[in-house]
């Protein structure tokens, strides 16, 4: 996303709310958090105003905290009431991740939606428990790089989308401080979250890596946060090619998933390829949700199945 010389219909909301970092000549416009729900009808107005399919998104009664179709776009939308929730999910996606795809899925595959795998989680967790006060976040609230190529490799765009995603989470901790968050990063998502673990507020309990590409370190300890780490890698994820380098400013180290660095292990039994973790029926999911809820021990396979 590039930022144009004035501030839309839409930005200014995502300022007041702490969901996006403002550039550094406008940062003295950043005003003090307000309410949550206070910004669904501003962001809802500026989707009508966009027109379609955003205009539909709204109509279909879906809430959203933040919206810029300018770039490669802007969208937050939270699943659940948040204001409210004591239990959220962030899902943080990665590489080639835009607005358009937001909800149909890069190359219109629909699992690989961040907002498909936000509903999805979020069905999940309350399948497992009805009860639950819980919100799940789709948030694309970064510009993330285009393709598998330089900006891929490097960090530049996942420590603009760090810095914005600890802001975030210091607005959660402050309207919902009784409030845990867990963080699910999936592929360059999950460098994201290893970027801004040592800004994280405590409320952040839990950090998920679905198919990490690297974390920015080598070993879980050198975060620096005191949140619980884990990690997914299906056994024919092409991820697992990646060298685990850094150099020159290249390369992400070693990846979550790796027996060195620390995480612990998340099921993968029967998920397939890069894009099968959040999706209806995985074991990987259902950790996921469990991770959410608050489960602090080993989630595996017996743990998952309930055996």
């Amino acid at each position: 996303m590039r930022w144009r010389p004035t501030v839309r219909t839409g930005v200014a909301g995502l300022l007041a709310l702490g969901l996006m970092v403002p550039p550094p000549a406008r940062a003295a416009e950043a005003v003090s958090p307000a309410g949550f729900v206070a910004a669904y009808p501003t962001v809802a107005a500026a989707m009508r105003s966009a027109g379609g399919p955003y205009a539909d998104w709204v109509a279909a009664g879906r809430s959203f905290l933040a919206f810029d179709p300018h770039g490669d776009g802007l969208a937050v939308e939270v699943l659940g009431d948040l204001g409210s929730a004591d239990r959220i999910a962030v899902v943080v996606p990665g590489v080639d991740s835009t607005l358009r795809d937001f909800d149909r899925g890069l190359g219109g595959v629909r699992r690989r939606a961040p907002a498909v795998q936000a509903r999805v989680l979020h069905d999940e967790i309350r399948a497992l428990r009805p009860d639950a006060r819980v919100a799940v976040l789709a948030w694309l609230g970064y510009d993330t790089p285009d393709g598998l190529g330089r900006a891929a490799a490097r960090t530049e765009h996942a420590r603009a989308g760090a810095a914005a995603l600890v802001e975030l989470t210091r607005t959660l901790a402050r309207h919902r401080p009784d409030a845990t968050v867990t963080l699910v990063g999936h592929s360059y998502g999950a460098l994201v979250l290893g970027l801004a673990a040592a800004e994280l507020p405590p409320q952040v309990t839990d950090l998920v890596t679905l198919a990490g590409i690297g974390t920015g370190v080598d070993r879980a300890a050198e975060l620096g946060t005191g949140a619980r780490v884990w990690a997914a890698e299906a056994p024919d994820d092409w991820i697992r090619r990646l060298p685990p380098v850094r150099v020159f400013g290249f390369g992400h180290g070693v990846r979550p998933a790796s027996p060195g660095f620390g995480a612990r292990p998340l099921p993968v039994a029967g998920v397939t390829g890069h894009d099968g973790y959040l999706v209806p029926g995985s074991t990987t999911l259902r950790a996921t949700a469990l991770v959410t809820l608050g489960a602090t021990g080993r989630v595996d396979e017996t743990a998952v199945s309930g055996r």
